[in-house]
């Protein structure tokens, strides 16, 4: 492979200027981060530790391995939602080493309304069962959860992937003869009881795990017998007479060690073999990213500067260099794997969509994983461009990106806009991961063009009636969809909803899109069924 050349200036004041505005919205959303991961003097907390429990992340430090990363997925879930009083949403999730074995761990954070789900926690916590299914990771389970937080009760009960999803998606997980562990540390209430109960083993906390059906208050209710929750379903209760529990623990610490230990007997899975090379860094700085990721779209960015900036030794194999230059494919490696790249370099054309199918396609015969850079406005538009069959050709991308069987990883390092989105692998095609840059937005459009079309839709609905419209009116609509759109195209708003795995700082991309990678694969990649069709 050859180093690519850069042709950045990173002397130059366009490259300092742009550096400098990004830093402020990378500084921003280090601070958003702290505000949801450090909360030492809220009461709640302080009650917490009071007891002798530790915190959610801490739990998650004490399991997995000494001095291994943990890949944290959306820690800004609900953000700027019910009044900020659900950090992270309540729930912690992500991929750790445990005994030198990817897991996906789920930690509810009883600090946070007591455990209990809102919409929001509910997908945060179906999301990370479909990342473990679709790698075939073994998961934990540390429980200290009220249940479903009932003024919402609504909103996560009875749909399809509401509360009930997670029972279904056990009962999967443990049918592909994937481990689950169940620690239960705090509550496990009313339909929570299943949790542990569908576990492969369960441990459980003395005077501080509980599991039951329903509490004293129902039960009181229900049949008048009044009982407290130790003698309904505590630790003692369900290690010597229910037999629901299988391991008493102490304390928290106590209860980790006797997870680790079971994941010593966890029989190691024959993995997806890859053809690694020695790791190397980038031959230029990640940090230069700073002064390269795009703060104004409407200048362009060579994505090859992104990519030399990420992979090893900045070396790349561009496939097709010569043809269709607004999509830039290639292969590389990123911490030692193999990985085919597919990145925005400009609006996508007949001859860009078929130039990623066909290196989709090689990717696949070749078992090589895929990640997608998106920097994106979308596919051209125009009577040229239709007559010329760009819906066919870009039906042809998306064809072969939905039918990709190996692992798909994708990365908005910048716009993320229209049809692009899905030809790019977004988040309808299902990539293993999908991360942001702090810089990056997502929408049907850019706010500039939607303002256009909705006003000259206004503007045609007004001359039918004979009427025009003001320029002081346009000019207050205009001004209202874009702040619409700026609103909603935040990258903020987009993991607040879970439309992406989180936030990321672009220097962390490298590490993060390997991390992905090894926990791929705990799951064989499929033979590709057809060979490989020349677009």
């Amino acid at each position: 492979m050859y180093r690519i050349e850069s042709k950045i200036d990173v002397n130059s004041a366009e490259f300092k200027n742009n550096r400098e505005e990004f830093l402020k919205v990378l500084n921003e959303y280090k601070k958003n981060l702290e505000k949801v991961r450090v909360r030492d003097e809220e009461n709640p907390v302080i009650r917490h530790k009071k007891r002798g429990k530790l915190l959610a992340r801490e739990r998650i430090d004490l399991l997995i391995d000494p001095n291994t990363p943990f890949m944290e997925l959306s820690p800004l879930a609900a953000f700027d939602a019910y009044d900020n009083q659900f950090p992270s949403a309540g729930i912690i999730t992500g991929v750790g080493v445990i005994h030198g074995k990817e897991a996906l761990i789920i930690a509810n954070d009883a600090t946070v309304k007591g455990g209990t789900y809102v919409a929001e926690t509910i997908k945060k916590h179906v999301r990370a069962q479909q990342v473990a299914i679709e790698n075939q990771l073994p998961c934990v389970y540390m429980v200290d959860s009220g249940g479903i937080f009932l003024p919402e009760q609504s909103k996560v009960f009875a749909d399809r992937f509401n509360f009930g999803r997670f029972f279904y998606n056990q009962a999967r997980l443990s049918a592909m003869g994937v481990p689950q562990i169940a620690i239960v540390m705090g509550s496990c209430t009313a339909g929570g009881a299943y949790v542990p109960a569908m576990s492969d083993e369960t441990i459980i906390v003395k005077k501080q795990g509980t599991i039951f059906i329903g509490g004293p208050p129902l039960v009181k209710a229900a049949t008048g017998e009044v009982v407290t929750p130790e003698e309904l379903g505590g630790a003692d209760v369900h290690t010597s007479i229910s037999g629901v529990a299988d391991h008493y623990a102490e304390n928290d610490q106590h209860a980790i060690q006797i997870c680790r230990n079971i994941f010593q007997t966890l029989e190691a899975r024959e993995k997806q073999q890859l053809e690694l090379s020695p790791v190397e860094d980038p031959f230029y700085d990640p940090e230069e990213l700073y002064g390269l990721a795009p703060i104004d779209f409407r200048k362009p960015v060579d994505s090859r500067e992104i990519i030399a900036r990420m992979v090893d030794g900045s070396r790349f194999h561009e496939f097709k260099a010569r043809y269709a230059p607004t999509l830039i494919t290639g292969f590389a490696n990123i911490m030692g794997y193999p990985v085919g790249i597919v990145a925005n370099n400009g609006v996508l054309f007949s001859e860009s969509s078929s130039k990623g199918a066909h290196f989709v396609e090689l990717c696949q015969v070749r078992k090589i994983p895929l990640l997608f850079l998106q920097n994106i406005t979308g596919f051209i538009v125009g009577k040229q461009y239709e007559h010329g069959g760009i819906a066919k050709d870009g039906a042809k991308f998306v064809h072969a990106v939905a039918n990709a069987d190996v692992p798909k990883f994708t990365v908005v390092f910048g716009g993320s806009f229209g049809a692009g989105n899905y030809a790019m692998a977004g988040r309808a095609y299902d990539p293993r991961l999908l991360f942001m840059w702090p810089n990056a937005r997502i929408s049907v459009m850019g706010g500039e063009q939607a303002s256009g079309v909705l006003i000259q839709v206004k503007e045609e609905q007004l001359a039918k009636a004979g009427k025009t419209l003001d320029p002081k009116d346009r000019e207050k609509l205009r001004k209202e969809i874009l702040h619409k759109y700026d609103v909603e195209g935040s990258p903020y708003f987009s993991t607040s909803r879970l439309w992406d795995d989180g936030i990321i700082d672009p220097v962390d991309t490298r590490k993060i899109i390997a991390m992905g990678i090894a926990m791929s694969l705990n799951k064989k990649f499929p033979d590709m069924k057809n060979g490989v069709f020349r677009m």
